[in-house]
């Protein structure tokens, strides 16, 4: 997986924080800025560190409560859904 795409199938190279505020949630190891400081991003966390995956991509559980649970909220539902849409599709492709 390219190291552009998060475990959670979020596309860090097309991010206006890329560079700025963050290096991309594979760099950071999870430890990206939305984080609780000196913990990983939930996301990660569990695929990576407890559950040992690439991505979210090898999980069958995709998407999770998890991933709905950590949006961004200045998106509207319809936006957030199709957000998650896009990076289980991502996901998918790379699984």
């Amino acid at each position: 997986m390219s190291e552009d795409i998060s475990c959670c199938g979020m596309d860090c190279s097309q991010c206006g924080l890329r560079g700025n505020l963050c290096v991309g949630c594979n760099a950071a190891c999870g430890k990206v800025f939305h984080a609780p400081e000196g913990k990983e991003c939930p996301i990660y966390y569990c695929s990576r560190i407890k559950n040992g995956f690439k991505s979210c991509g090898e999980c069958n559980k995709l998407p999770c409560d998890i991933i709905l649970s950590t949006r961004d909220p200045n998106l509207t539902d319809e936006e957030f859904m199709k957000t998650v849409e896009e990076r289980v599709n991502r996901l998918k492709k790379k699984a």
